[in-house]
């Protein structure tokens, strides 16, 4: 089965519950009715990305449902979360792509969600065969592999969070999920 669609999606939930709170992070999301499998990080070729609402009707309570997903949660007050999923688009759409997931503590959306970005970016160079300093800003690798005329699109969805005040577990969830 290679999927036709992806769609990106993002949520936060909290609960005096950590599952309960993963569970409110996934009907934020959109996706809570779906028996969700994480699958690593190739972006299929062809693959058509739609918007979350197209994706969200393209799916039935109860279904397998494939995706790469970023989860992080805490139950410290006031601890920042974030969860990123990044993605590289080959000019080739016959060739595959790259998703990426990132996650942890500390980090805002743009700096959780660049690096989501330069991961998957960076694996998709290494494979087409882009050199590139590994040592360089992000920014600067990022105009350098658009300028190889290899790498279509790269984008990033993150959420990020503040721990409940009150200790309840808070948990964020970004995902890229696989549809028909």
């Amino acid at each position: 089965m290679i999927p036709k669609k992806i769609f990106f999606t993002k949520g936060v939930g909290v609960h005096k519950d950590k599952l309960a709170s993963f569970e409110l992070a996934l009907r934020n999301a959109g996706i809570e009715k779906c028996n969700l499998v994480y699958v690593s990080s190739i972006l299929p070729p062809k693959v058509k990305i739609v918007p979350k609402e197209e994706g969200i009707k393209l799916l039935s309570p109860g279904q397998v449902t494939f995706c790469v997903m970023a989860r992080s949660e805490t139950n410290e007050p006031n601890r920042l979360i974030f969860s990123s999923v990044g993605i590289a688009v080959p000019k080739n759409e016959n060739q595959y792509g790259y998703i990426s997931e990132h996650h942890g503590y500390g980090e805002n959306a743009k700096k959780s969600g660049d690096y989501a970005e330069d991961l998957a970016a960076t694996m998709l160079a290494t494979t087409l065969g882009i050199e590139f300093d590994p040592d360089t800003a992000w920014e600067e690798r990022e105009q350098i592999y658009k300028a190889s005329g290899h790498i279509f699109k790269t984008t990033n969805i993150t959420q990020t969070a503040e721990g409940n005040k009150d200790g309840l577990w808070t948990t964020t969830i970004a995902a890229v999920v696989f549809a028909a």
